[in-house]
């Protein structure tokens, strides 16, 4: 019997875009929100991975995640921060 997840897996900065419409189908990223001169908000890099290009769904979500931890700087895990103490 196939498993089934009862919660998706959260991926922050990514979500999938599925327009049978338009025939789009991938992975958009979205990263490092800014406020602009108008006054409204906006990624500050942001790229699509689609299905096609990069040979699947699998192959383009690892792009993706990729190309996320070259925008945030985050090469592997993140250590936790130590604070030291005042003497």
């Amino acid at each position: 019997m196939k498993k089934t997840r009862s919660q998706p897996v959260r991926r922050r900065g990514i979500s999938r875009i599925d327009q049978p419409s338009t025939r789009t189908h991938g992975w958009f990223v979205r990263v490092n929100y800014h406020g602009r001169r108008d006054g409204s908000y906006g990624p500050r890099h942001q790229k699509f991975f689609g299905d096609a290009t990069y040979g699947g769904k699998r192959k383009a979500l690892r792009a993706a995640q990729a190309y996320l931890a070259a925008v945030m700087g985050v090469r592997g895990r993140k250590r936790p921060r130590v604070l030291s103490r005042a003497a």
